[in-house]
């Protein structure tokens, strides 16, 4: 059998919680996820995610993203404001 080692790793309590909260409804663990990571690593000799600095526009999003979770606001107030919205956007 093979050998197991300890892993200890400092991340914001919120993050923790909701990560473990979305993970238990995939049926994994926290320590499973770490494995599957360190798993993808080792097979692949890569990250397993594409790591990017975001662009402006990228960065304005998502500042727009966190001011409205964080106020409990959305930019639309009806499904076919977001219609119009959507059709808007792709006129352009």
């Amino acid at each position: 059998m093979a050998h197991s080692s300890m892993l200890h790793v400092r991340v914001d309590d919120e993050i923790k919680t909701q990560a473990s909260e979305a993970l238990a409804a995939m049926g994994l663990s926290v320590s499973d996820a770490v494995r599957i990571l360190l798993k993808r690593v080792v097979n692949d000799q890569a990250f397993p995610l594409e790591l990017k600095v975001p662009n402006a526009r990228t960065r304005e999003a998502m500042a727009e993203a966190r001011a409205m979770a964080k106020a409990r606001a959305a930019r639309f107030d009806s499904a076919d404001a977001l219609i119009d919205g959507l059709e808007e956007a792709r006129q352009q």
